[in-house]
């Protein structure tokens, strides 16, 4: 019994959206970086869902490439982080903006 590619679709778009709504609603910065890391996975399940219902590999090594630059952005985001929080003691993403001199 397969799954039909739309159940895949509305899980993907679900959880893209809940990334969405972390980004814009919450203040904390690791939680926006895990929301964003939320929506690569959204996007990332779509390609594998389409992959496999066409019976091709391209969805899948594009998910590796996806991965790559996720991980990229997380070691970034975390020197990120550490420096906001070594200057201001805070992860509000409001502080971030008084970073300037």
């Amino acid at each position: 019994m397969d799954v039909p590619i739309q159940y895949y679709g509305l899980l993907s778009a679900l959880l893209f959206s809940m990334g969405v709504a972390g980004v814009l609603l919450r203040r904390n910065i690791i939680i926006v970086f895990m929301s964003i890391e939320l929506m690569f996975n959204a996007a990332n399940l779509l390609f594998v869902a389409f992959a496999r219902h066409q019976n091709g590999l391209d969805g899948q090594v594009f998910v590796f490439f996806v991965m790559t630059v996720a991980a990229a952005e997380v070691a970034v985001g975390l020197a990120l982080v550490m420096a906001l929080f070594r200057s201001k003691q805070t992860t509000d993403v409001d502080d971030a903006s008084t970073l300037k001199g």
